[in-house]
C-alpha cells in the first residue's frame, strides 16, 4: 500500500526561492486528499517531489512501493497517435507486448467514457475528452498512488463537474492513493476525504481539515447543507493562507 511521509521538508531553487519549508505530513494508503493553497505557493513543486520529478532541499520525502501515475494540467496527448494508442503509451513504453498493452487501453479507456472515441485522434476531441485519455493513460499501468495537478481547472463547469463524480467513483473502484492538486474549494470537498491547506509561499502547513461527507458522492451532493458548510470551512483556511 502507498502511505507517504514527509518530514520537514524544505525545499529552494537556484535564485534562493523558497518554495516549501518545514512541511511535515502523512498520506495514508487509499486515501483521497486534496492540496489546495495561494496560486505559487509551491503545491505542483510538492506533487513533482512526490512524483520523483524533483528532489527536496533538505527534510525527507517517503513513498510507498509501486507505481506512480501523474496527471498534469494539459492532457499532453501525441497528435499522430489515436485515443487508444495514446492510453497504451506508458505500457508501451514498460516493454508490454502489443496485445496486453492495447487490451488494457481499451479497459481504461471504457472505465472513463470513451469505448466509442478509441480510434479518434486528439484534434477530433473536446478539451473533456482530451482530460479522459489523459486519465485512462494515467490508469492504464495500475498505480498504487495518482497524482493530479489541476486537470480539470481549464473546462467548463458542467464538463469538470462530471468528470468530478467519474475520477471519484474510479478512486472506489481502485481505492489507489490519491493527491489532487486544486484551486476550488467545491471541488476539493466533492472529491477528497481530506483537505490539506498550505500558506502563501514558501508553502507551509495552515489547515488540516478531515471531510465527512458519504463515501458515494452523487451530483445532488452538492446543494446539500454540509456539503457547502465544508466547502466554506476550506474557503476560510484558504483566507487564513493568504496572512
Amino acid at each position: 500500500m502507498f502511505t507517504i511521509n514527509i518530514r520537514n521538508l524544505r525545499r529552494v531553487f537556484d535564485n534562493n526561492i523558497v518554495a516549501i519549508e518545514n512541511l511535515t505530513l502523512d498520506i495514508q494508503a487509499g486515501e483521497f486528499t486534496a492540496i489546495l493553497g495561494p496560486s505559487g505557493c509551491g503545491k505542483s513543486t510538492l506533487l513533482r517531489i512526490l512524483a520523483g520529478l524533483d528532489q527536496p532541499t533538505s527534510g525527507s520525502v517517503d513513498v510507498g512501493e509501486g507505481k506512480i501515475a501523474y496527471v498534469f494540467q494539459d492532457a499532453h496527448l501525441l497528435p499522430w497517435r489515436n485515443v487508444l494508442r495514446n492510453a497504451a503509451l506508458p505500457l508501451e513504453l514498460m516493454g508490454t507486448s502489443k496485445s496486453d498493452r492495447l487490451a488494457a487501453a481499451s479497459e481504461a479507456l471504457q472505465q472513463v467514457g470513451l469505448a466509442d472515441a478509441m480510434q479518434r485522434y486528439p484534434a477530433q476531441l473536446s478539451g473533456g475528452m482530451k482530460m479522459r485519455v489523459s486519465l485512462a493513460r494515467a490508469l492504464v499501468t495500475r498505480p498504487k498512488l495518482l497524482l493530479l495537478d489541476e486537470p480539470f481547472a481549464a473546462l467548463d463547469e458542467i464538463t469538470r463537474q462530471k468528470l468530478d463524480e467519474q475520477l471519484r467513483d474510479l478512486w472506489l473502484t481502485h481505492r489507489m492513493t490519491v493527491v489532487f492538486v486544486t484551486h476550488s474549494t467545491a471541488e476539493a470537498t466533492f472529491l477528497a476525504n481530506r483537505a490539506v491547506v498550505l500558506s502563501k509561499r514558501p508553502a507551509q502547513l495552515v489547515e488540516d481539515l478531515t471531510i465527512n461527507l458519504p463515501e458515494k458522492r452523487e451530483a445532488s451532493l452538492r446543494s446539500d447543507p454540509a456539503f457547502a458548510q465544508t466547502t466554506r470551512s476550506i474557503y476560510q483556511a484558504l483566507e487564513r493562507s493568504e496572512a
